[in-house]
């Protein structure tokens, strides 16, 4: 109960650091980052506006930028595969540098706030079950980088870590490419899919994972 306390208080911490980026600037990069606006950028540079897109979704992990709409344009102005691709690649890169500086700062940081032993059973934790909290936070707001930040403090395994998240950006990439492409309003239905069909195909890659290990 201590342990899932501290990291219940670290994660509320770190959205809360969050949320105060989207109070703070959020109605103003979402005006200049929405879908139409992005839409009318990358196609005006559609031949570097692929990197820019990139840079933004990395970006997004310290300011409030409304990734879907991005994700959306570029899905409007490649084509679905090609704009979910660079949407996943930005999503997998945004992850990854979450993930990699709190391992690279955090750790003696973690010390201070947990014993030895509790951040032997943190990095247990995370490593069974932090594939299905990184999957299902990738189509949610705040969460992916919530998440990212607490896979590299818990040290999850790397391996587990990016497979999880590659999952995870590329479903729901594809998913705001395709209702970019297709000029559709956001459905219920489809934000689920991009959540539930990852989450069903975990445990299959865990599973082949350790038969293969």
């Amino acid at each position: 109960m201590r342990l899932f306390l501290k990291v219940l208080g670290i994660a509320v911490v770190l959205a809360a650091l969050f949320l105060l980026g989207f109070e703070l600037w959020g109605e103003g990069f979402e005006r200049l980052f929405s879908q139409r606006a992005c839409a009318e950028w990358f196609a005006e540079s559609r031949s570097y506006a692929w990197a820019v897109a990139i840079g933004l979704l990395v970006a997004d992990l310290l300011l409030p930028i409304p990734a879907t709409g991005v994700f959306a344009a570029l899905g409007s102005v490649y084509g679905v595969a090609l704009g979910a691709l660079v949407g996943a690649v930005g999503s997998t890169l945004a992850g990854l540098a979450g993930y990699g500086l709190a391992r690279l700062a955090g750790r003696r940081g973690a010390r201070r706030l947990a014993t030895e032993e509790e951040l032997a059973r943190f990095q247990s934790l995370f490593d069974r079950w932090g594939g299905y909290a990184v999957l299902v936070s990738r189509a949610l707001p705040i969460l992916p980088e919530v998440m990212a930040v607490l896979a590299g403090l818990a040290r999850m395994r790397f391996a587990r870590f990016l497979a999880a998240l590659v999952l995870g950006a590329s479903a729901t990439a594809l998913f705001f490419a395709w209702l970019g492409h297709a000029a559709r309003a956001e459905p219920w239905w489809g934000m689920l899919a991009a959540t539930v069909i990852p989450l069903a195909v975990w445990p299959v890659f865990v599973r082949l994972a350790l038969r293969h290990r």
